[in-house]
């Protein structure tokens, strides 16, 4: 009988390990969040979706402060520039509402034409910090 269940456990760890395969290939690259800390307010980035065909790019934006409302429409605050210089404006901020101390929610942009370089996202005046700058590399 304990011979048995070896056996089962053996096989389904060895199925298991076949079917625990990483992402495959094709799978769009992961960006790593980046953040910044300016005037007491911290204001966390992370791409979500950035790659060629599709029709919305989507950043996931985290902010803390524990000294000030955070009153900004992020929508309006918020412009994506590409490594040429071209800006594209959000489409959409689904997320919390201006107030309190903690905001967070996905900025969306329609997708450029043309796959860019690199982008940077900029906010301003959150925490009335000025500009903060995120930038990715994309090829």
């Amino acid at each position: 009988m304990l011979k048995l269940l070896s056996v089962l456990l053996v096989g389904a760890l060895a199925f298991g390990l076949v079917h625990l395969d990483p992402a495959p290939a094709s799978a769009a690259p992961a960006f790593a969040a980046q953040s910044s800390d300016i005037a007491g307010v911290r204001v966390v980035v992370t791409p979500m979706i950035l790659e060629p065909g599709v029709t919305i790019w989507k950043f996931e934006v985290a902010m803390d402060t524990h000294t000030k409302p955070l009153d900004e429409d992020i929508a309006q605050a918020a412009v994506l520039v590409d490594e040429v210089g071209r800006r594209y404006r959000p489409m959409a901020w689904q997320g919390d509402p201006p107030g309190g101390h903690h905001r967070q929610g996905i900025l969306q942009f329609a997708a450029p034409a043309d796959m860019p370089k690199a982008v940077e996202l900029q906010i301003d005046g959150v925490g009335e910090a000025g500009i903060r700058t995120f930038r990715w590399a994309l090829k």
